[in-house]
């Protein structure tokens, strides 16, 4: 497989104080609160003036995107702000992703948030919000492409390298033949993910495709190839609607002692795996926090016009992290909640 270095500072998340708002959540048009908040004086805007759509390509029925919700949401509420949260029906329907960015510029919003999964479908929408004047923000995917396109900043983690430690992670742990599983080929973050891992293993891996949607398939893919090549040590799946098929695939195999299986995300259900041993550890960028910043971010955009810097170049950081054995039991809970 052909591997292309992403090159991204990997520096902290600086720490954001933000002021507490008084007053009662009311449902917006998509359960976003919007509350009395406090306003700051001097501001631009009054803070119960200020609009902002969010935009993603994952839908928030959706156990990662939930958590990305409810952290727009609870910016939302904390600020005392307007949000209205959309999505396709598919992850990879970028046609009408790009109806809805198109949409919520029409509605001339105090600011925008998107994520930016394939980036030639998806740029025309976003660059015509950048020059109707709406201050953009990218979360989760879109790292290496939100400069490009105008965007102010973009909250979430560089992907090649996120893929790459968990590569160099499994060699640790004496894996020397793994297969990476691609649930939406075209989403540019995922194919970094794959890449990166390939990197860090040291090997020119295969890997393997499937439909989010057809959870069967995609176990059935799984154990086929686990079937058909017993020097298969390592699966990396990219998100948890891949690793609960990928650990019935192992199972049904009969592979378990052999086969090491990492995640990108969490769930409650690997988070439980983690824990009993059955898969090695998960890669974190803290959707709540992805969901949650970027809402701050514009508040006090069209408020003072003051926005993080992160890098330098706008890019602020939110993983990758890595819950293992050692530390998955503090974060059940915490997942549990719709907040990990």
């Amino acid at each position: 497989m052909k591997v292309r270095r992403m090159s991204a500072a990997l520096l902290g998340l600086a720490l954001v104080v933000v002021m507490g708002c008084a007053g009662v959540a009311s449902p917006g048009p998509t359960g976003s609160g919007a509350a009395a908040g406090a306003d700051l004086k001097g501001a631009l805007v009054k803070r119960g003036d200020i609009k902002i759509e969010v935009v993603t390509h994952g839908q928030a029925i959706d156990g990662f995107w939930g958590v990305v919700r409810n952290g727009v949401n609870a910016a939302a509420k904390d600020m005392g702000v307007s949000v209205n949260y959309s999505a396709p029906d598919a992850e990879s329907d970028m046609a009408r992703m790009s109806q809805l960015i198109d949409a919520a510029v029409a509605k001339s919003p105090s600011g925008l948030v998107v994520s930016i999964p394939q980036p030639a479908a998806l740029g025309p929408s976003i660059e015509k919000a950048v020059a109707a004047g709406i201050p953009v923000i990218s979360m989760n995917s879109g790292s290496d492409s939100f400069k490009e396109l105008g965007v102010l900043a973009h909250v979430g983690q560089t992907e090649f390298e996120a893929g790459l430690g968990a590569g160099q992670r499994m060699k640790d742990a004496g894996v020397t033949n793994a297969v990476c599983f691609n649930q939406e080929v075209g989403n540019e973050a995922l194919t970094q993910r794959c890449n990166g891992f390939f990197e860090g293993l040291g090997v020119e891996g295969e890997v393997l495709t499937g439909n989010i949607a057809d959870p069967a398939a995609m176990q059935a893919t799984i154990e086929g190839a686990l079937s058909n090549d017993d020097t298969i040590d390592g699966v990396l799946t990219l998100g948890p609607s891949v690793a609960e098929p990928a650990l019935k695939a192992i199972e049904a195999a009969g592979r378990g002692a052999a086969v090491k299986l990492a995640t990108f995300d969490l769930s409650p259900l690997v988070l439980t795996a983690i824990k009993d041993g059955k898969m090695e550890f998960a890669i974190d960028q803290q959707q709540f926090i992805q969901g949650y910043l970027p809402i701050v971010f514009l508040t006090t955009y069209a408020e003072t016009r003051n926005l993080p810097t992160g890098n330098g170049q706008g890019l602020l950081m939110t993983g990758p992290g890595f819950v293992t054995k050692e530390n998955a039991e503090a974060v059940i809970g915490l997942a549990a909640e719709g907040l990990r």
